[in-house]
């Protein structure tokens, strides 16, 4: 059994869709907002030193962080024909690799950075303004990522894959799904069919329910 420490909503969704996916028992304990918590990282520390999602407990104790590489490593335990990644050598494979790395060295880190300037900054004027550089450069690379995206229904063409899971967890962040209806059509599409997925839909409903409707 995997034991996933998570927090819905948070980049803990990448791993959990995957385990999902490949059907493989799980154990979710949320740890809370790692942010406002100073007790929610101190207790995810034991495990990840950095206190970041996602973080996961393999079967044999092992500790697995780091999204790409829980990634890889999931993929390498699946069979062929459900593999969320292409594992034969050669441009489909080399072409996933190139924007998976993309995605978590280059889009992501503007979350790590931007979500809490407190964090890195004193004095509120200095934090809205990486606050709103980290905004507006995150904008800046998902249109990049949106101007390779294929005529097919997914990032790789017919191919359902990890990058698809990606796109439609973090197209839920800042600057969320209006801007990229607007601004990147490509991703907003690949993202609603992500949020089709059958397999996908306790996940989704778990990570990002629908918002509470009024009574009466």
């Amino acid at each position: 059994m995997h034991k996933l420490f998570a927090q819905p909503g948070w980049g803990s969704a990448l791993a959990e869709a995957q385990l999902a996916w490949y059907g493989l028992p799980v154990e979710i304990e949320d740890v809370g907002n790692l942010f406002k918590s100073a007790d929610a990282r101190a207790r995810l520390a034991k495990v990840n030193p950095l206190s970041q999602l996602p973080t996961l407990v393999l079967p044999d104790g092992r500790i697995m962080t780091e999204s790409a590489a829980i990634t890889l490593h999931l993929a390498d335990r699946a069979s062929a024909d459900r593999s969320l990644v292409p594992m034969s050598p050669g441009g489909e494979r080399d072409h996933f690799l190139r924007w998976l790395i993309f995605l978590v060295a280059n889009i992501y880190p503007t979350f790590t950075i931007g979500d809490d300037t407190s964090r890195w900054l004193a004095g509120e004027a200095p934090q809205k303004e990486l606050s709103d550089a980290m905004n507006a450069y995150r904008e800046r690379l998902w249109r990049v990522v949106d101007g390779v995206v294929g005529n097919g229904p997914w990032f790789l063409g017919v191919r359902f894959s990890a990058l698809d899971i990606y796109i439609t967890v973090m197209t839920r962040w800042t600057p969320r799904r209006a801007w990229f209806e607007a601004n990147t059509p490509g991703l907003h599409a690949l993202a609603l069919r992500g949020d089709a997925v059958p397999e996908l839909a306790a996940v989704w409903r778990r990570n990002f329910p629908p918002p509470a409707t009024a009574a009466g």
